[in-house]
């Protein structure tokens, strides 16, 4: 594993008019779970379909209908939860949230409260190479998503989009661990990524897949020490949530925003409102949604459709001997494997497809070379043109071939440039295109002694100086790859250059 050292949390202080104040975040993640079907009917969960055209009876709440529980929802909470190093309950049962809003069909939700399928985990956040935070998991429960309301359709309606009712969301609850805008960003990518890796979220914040409610409080200096000696909340402040942030830059603009129009609120004499907030990232800055509603508010009582799930342990250790291998185990292993930096290895394992893309070029490969190649010259061309690496024209296995070429001493560094731009164009072999372009090296010391003797002939002054100082004798060997087209191999070269001048 990683030697990480673990700091204490450092607070974003920011200074008020009268004081200073620090920030304390606490994030609710919803992360919809990767299924073909819902969490409680066989309706598809595909995405951009036709309105209203994946909606079982029961997610329309159709009279009569009763939910089925989706047991493939209920095995990605629970890898999710042991990805997080998480307490898996097999006991859990589900309650019903009762509100009401156009785009919630029954006029509830059916969600866990009391007794959620995972409990108390972590997320460990690297914030500098080496140097981690540990922001602790409350809980994960499941629940079904609510359907979306479209208000620019028309001027006078308003229309409902059924598809996503019922949806299956993770809910990840955070403890109020994170003490700035940078570290709440760095949480939530953290947990996208692990979840990408489990396959358990597609992490699509475009979509609406993995959002994040985020709760902002600040607090003087020292209230924070207060509240971990006591676990009494009074000592935070009073808390808004950030409802359904989808972007990691909007997060840390809306949390200095929301802290901000607290400090003032403060220290005007004022008292902060607990709400619900939306963040506006046109005119940067939060309005009110609604009051925050409590537990109570929404008069939660156990649903009387579902039974208790009850779940083996048996299989909870089955789902985990077949978990694969996460982003800190992997970086570990390349770093350990490969002789990676710690900036390369977090690069090539952000994400899964890249870490695979690597191994592939790597294996029975130099490490550091496979590591520049897949960073420098594929990922930076990728990047130019906007595209992922599903969609490289490359293959591993074409990198690879630049790669042996290059080993094997057939082309030089930059002929393997070249080549590369052919292969990104035309495809095909590269062995076989480095070939057909007149690429191969030239390694004929014939070839080369021929052009030396005429280079040493012509130019006795220039001898003379590499004599003196044998650094100079390169420009023999750079005119010698002039003459040959950048195609005479250099280690053949300067092993002859130095012969022939006695050096």
């Amino acid at each position: 594993m990683l030697d990480l050292t673990f700091d204490a949390p450092k607070p974003k202080v920011i200074q008020g008019a009268k004081a200073d104040w620090e920030l304390v975040i606490g994030m609710e993640i919803h992360a919809q779970v990767s299924s073909n079907a819902k969490l409680f009917s066989g309706a598809s969960t595909q995405f951009g379909a036709e309105p209203n055209s994946n909606v079982a009876f029961v997610d329309a709440a159709m009279p009569g209908m009763l939910p089925v529980i989706n047991e493939f929802c209920v095995e990605q909470a629970v890898r999710s939860g042991l990805g997080l190093k998480a307490r898996i309950n097999l006991v859990s049962a589900f309650d019903r949230k009762n509100y009401f809003y156009p785009d919630l069909p029954q006029g509830y939700q059916i969600s866990q409260l009391y007794h959620p399928i995972v409990g108390e985990g972590e997320v460990i956040v690297e914030m500098a190479p080496g140097v981690a935070r540990r922001v602790r998991i409350e809980r994960i429960h499941l629940e079904q998503d609510a359907s979306k309301s479209i208000h620019d359709m028309d001027p006078t309606m308003s229309f409902v989009d059924l598809n996503r009712t019922g949806v299956a969301l993770m809910e990840i609850v955070s403890r109020p661990d994170i003490r700035g805008p940078e570290e709440a960003a760095a949480y939530v990518a953290k947990l996208r990524q692990i979840l990408r890796y489990l396959g358990t979220c597609d992490g699509n914040m475009q979509n609406g897949n993995l959002r994040a409610d985020v709760n902002v409080s600040v607090c003087r200096p020292g209230q924070y020490e207060k509240y971990q000696a006591t676990q009494d909340f009074s000592h935070l402040g009073t808390r808004c949530e950030l409802k359904n942030m989808n972007s990691m830059r909007f997060i840390q603009m809306a949390i200095d925003f929301e802290a901000r129009r607290q400090i003032a609120i403060l220290e005007d004499g004022g008292t902060v409102v607990q709400e619900t907030r939306l963040y506006d990232p046109d005119k940067n800055e939060t309005r009110s949604m609604r009051s925050k509603e409590e537990a109570h508010d929404y008069r939660y009582f156990p649903c009387p459709d579902l039974l208790p799930l009850e779940i083996e342990q048996a299989w909870v250790d089955d789902i985990a001997a077949r978990m694969p291998e996460l982003p800190d185990a992997k970086k570990a292993r390349f770093m350990a494997d490969f002789g990676l930096t710690d900036y390369d290895a977090n690069v090539l394992t952000a994400e899964l497809d890249s870490a695979t893309y690597f191994e592939e070029v790597a294996r029975g490969r130099d490490g550091k070379q496979a590591a520049n190649w897949v960073i420098n010259e594929l990922f930076g061309r990728l990047n130019k043109e906007g595209r992922a690496i599903a969609e490289s024209p490359l293959t591993a296995a074409q990198v690879g071939g630049v790669l042996d070429l290059i080993a094997s001493g057939e082309i030089t560094t930059k002929m393997a440039k070249d080549l590369f731009e052919i292969l990104w164009a035309e495809g095909g072999d590269p062995a076989a295109q480095a070939a057909k372009h007149g690429m191969k090296q030239v390694t004929d010391t014939g070839a080369i002694e021929a052009a030396l003797d005429e280079l040493i002939a012509a130019n006795p002054a220039q001898v003379e100086k590499a004599k003196v100082n044998a650094k100079l004798a390169g420009w023999f060997t750079g005119q010698v790859l002039k003459a040959t087209g950048g195609k005479a191999n250099p280690a053949v070269v300067n092993e002859m250059v130095a012969k022939k001048l006695g050096l």
